[in-house]
């Protein structure tokens, strides 16, 4: 996909999801985006430079988490309308690697190169992966998989789908939680 430069507006409306702070984007910006699945924006004026990502409610639509690494520093509270400017990123941001699967690379130093050499946005995917599950033995299970396919030379966990595979804090079944 060639990335646009175009500047559009994002609105809407704050909101709380099992206290978690978000923004679910209205229909009509979220038709702006260019994909159904995540997608990485660059935040302009008072969020100059800002790249954050967007996720997919599961309803055709997208949402916008206001906690956690890398998210827009907003006062919005529940119920606030919020408009924010901003246009496709020409570059996905770094995820932070959770302590289980930085101890299990940490482990595997035969695979340093390997993860080094993923592009940012692979990264995030094996993080999503490994995240997008409550269950504490599923998610073990997932780090062991993860080195392993990272050792047969795959760069992308095989049934990441970008969206459906989204934060179990807030989604389910990779639908957003009303």
């Amino acid at each position: 996909m060639a990335v646009s430069n175009e500047i559009f507006e994002l609105n809407g409306t704050a909101d709380l999801v099992n206290d978690r702070k978000i923004i679910r984007l209205d229909q009509e910006s979220s038709d702006k985006l260019p994909s159904r699945g995540q997608v990485a924006v660059e935040l302009l004026q008072a969020h100059e430079g800002h790249v954050v990502v967007i996720d997919p409610d599961g309803r055709r639509g997208h949402w916008l988490a206001l906690d956690g690494q890398g998210a827009p520093q907003l006062l919005a509270e529940a119920g606030d309308q919020v408009e924010l400017t901003a246009r496709v990123a020409r570059t996905w941001p770094e995820t932070g690697i959770p302590q289980d699967l930085a101890g299990a690379l940490g482990e595997a130093g035969d695979l340093d190169e390997m993860w080094a050499g993923l592009t940012a946005m692979a990264r995030w995917e094996w993080v999503r992966w490994i995240g997008a599950t409550k269950n504490p033995s599923t998610r073990e299970r997932r780090v062991e998989a993860s080195i392993s396919k990272l050792r047969d030379g795959k760069r992308r966990p095989c049934c990441f789908d970008l969206s459906s595979c989204t934060d179990p804090e807030v989604s389910k079944s990779g639908k957003l939680i009303q």
